[in-house]
């Protein structure tokens, strides 16, 4: 005859269910696993059991969330994009005049990408070099930027006394050259330990003087005599 006792019975009612983790918080650590494998191998060589590794989760699970290898770097290049263009709008306060937003907006991307190196190889190096579906959301996210710089362009010259019309092609072109000297500053900065780079605040300043002392010179009328 078997005979159960109080302290076994009392064992198995009261054993803790394991709590089953949220799906977003899961998630969040998949894409953060892939980020960290994509900028570290690239998109060719990043293997799904090292992300499912890296993430402390098995590899049917992150097909599961994420459908594929090519979703889950699409994902990744998204939710990067979304969070640096998010931290450059923050920055330009609208009650800010316009020349203290584009200076917030400067220090706001280098700040960023300084902050998350991975996320900005990412999308600066590997989303660019594995065909035009990645190379898409990239894009979308400079222009995203491209239009924050043309806003505060625009307004600065608008706000000058007495200055000649800028038309849009150069306030366009402006922010265009901005943006693109702000990418390259950025991979200067997150490149291979040891050279000397700028830090965001620096950076912040090279392009400031570079695009507000050109502004000025602009909505004053001065131009390069061709």
């Amino acid at each position: 005859m078997f005979v159960v006792t109080t302290a076994h019975v009392t064992t198995a009612q009261t054993k803790p269910k394991a709590r089953r983790m949220p799906r977003e918080v899961r998630e969040r650590q998949m894409l953060d696993a892939a980020v960290r494998v994509f900028a570290r191998r690239g998109y060719s060589a990043a293997s799904m059991d090292e992300i499912a590794e890296l993430a402390g989760a098995s590899k049917p699970l992150v097909y599961l969330y994420l459908n594929s290898k090519e979703g889950l770097f699409t994902t990744c290049i998204r939710r990067e994009a979304d969070v640096l263009l998010a931290a450059v709008r923050a920055a330009a306060r609208p009650e800010d005049p316009a020349e203290r937003r584009l200076w917030n907006s400067l220090r706001a991307f280098f700040a960023h990408t300084a902050e998350h190196p991975e996320g900005w190889a990412v999308l600066s190096r590997q989303a660019r070099c594995h065909g035009e579906a990645f190379a898409g959301v990239v894009a979308e996210v400079r222009e995203g930027v491209v239009d924050v710089i043309v806003r505060l362009i625009e307004e600065a010259a608008g706000a000058a006394p007495d200055a000649p019309p800028l038309n849009g092609r150069e306030a366009s072109g402006l922010a265009y050259a901005l943006v693109g000297a702000a990418e390259s500053l950025a991979d200067a900065a997150n490149g291979p330990a040891g050279q000397i780079v700028p830090s965001a605040r620096e950076a912040a300043e090279t392009l400031m003087n570079v695009a507000w002392v050109g502004l000025e010179n602009l909505v004053s009328g001065r131009r390069w005599p061709r």
